[in-house]
């Protein structure tokens, strides 16, 4: 089966992102795909695990503490409020239907950080939580610019954020970065942003690019082979991947510091068009 036929035999999250990306279908056409999300599919299925509390799995960034996978060590499942709210943004659930508008309400209501009870659109303290509060508040239409001012803030010295700052880390992460640039690029693009706000994001995309988006600065060695492998979705998580798609959004002329990770993307694609997921 050819790939376009392939990815149009689909769920309707990924149809209309093809028809508008790959098929380059006239936008009502496109409209009328997306519109369907809502109501079948993965983003009906998503929608309708929110519980009467306005919370997905009784929490914001976790699931409830009842819940029993703390005790089993078995990792986050990634059921609750933020990844969740992250997964309807990138099936591209219509934020303006009136389902979903209920269902944001509800969360900016009713859901809190398990930090110390902070509203869920107003942030919490950690760059990585608040990068993503501020993407997903300008998705559903939210109030984020407090937690947009917090986080210029809160950019270190080499250009790039890192959660752990407030333990004393003066080094910046990559994945911490990543997620507060796409929500500045978000508010940025919704708001036009700021002089201030403009400028923490370029100086946050030139300490990726000064690492080839994989490398150590100091040394020159890959930081995390994991990073070279692709996978969705990425939560909170970098890899080479995201941040490519992070740099094909600002719509920027490619910086040649992308070349490598350009050319490992094009080096993994299979025979038949597809990639894998690694």
């Amino acid at each position: 089966m050819p790939v376009l036929d392939w990815l149009l035999d689909s769920d309707p999250a990924i149809r209309w992102q093809v028809l508008r990306d790959l098929v380059h279908a006239p936008a009502e056409v496109v409209a009328a795909e997306r519109a369907r999300v809502v109501n079948e599919g993965w983003g009906a299925r998503l929608l309708a695990l929110q519980g009467e509390d306005g919370q997905w799995a009784g929490g914001a960034c976790f699931p409830a503490r009842s819940s029993n996978w703390r005790a089993e060590n078995q990792g986050q499942p990634w059921t609750a409020t933020l990844p969740t709210l992250q997964l309807l943004r990138d099936v591209g659930v219509d934020p303006r239907s009136d389902r979903v508008r209920r269902a944001v309400a509800l969360v900016r209501d009713h859901c809190r950080w398990e930090h110390a009870g902070q509203p869920f659109f107003s942030g919490e303290v950690e760059p990585c939580i608040n990068g993503r509060t501020v993407a997903l508040g300008i998705y559903f239409d939210q109030h984020v610019d407090g937690v947009v001012a917090r986080l210029i803030g809160e950019q270190l010295e080499d250009g790039g954020w890192n959660c752990e700052a407030e333990n004393g880390s003066v080094r910046s992460s990559f994945a911490t970065t990543i997620n507060v640039l796409e929500g500045l690029l978000a508010h940025e693009r919704a708001t036009g942003g700021s002089a201030e706000s403009i400028a923490a994001r370029r100086r946050g995309e030139g300490y990726l690019l000064e690492r080839n988006l994989v490398r150590r600065k100091s040394t020159g060695e890959v930081v995390n082979p994991a990073w070279l492998q692709f996978s969705f979705p990425t939560r909170w998580h970098y890899d080479v991947l995201r941040a490519l798609e992070y740099f094909r959004s600002v719509g920027d002329v490619p910086d040649s510091r992308m070349d490598e990770a350009i050319d490992l993307l094009r080096s993994k694609q299979q025979p038949d068009g597809t990639w894998l997921l690694e």
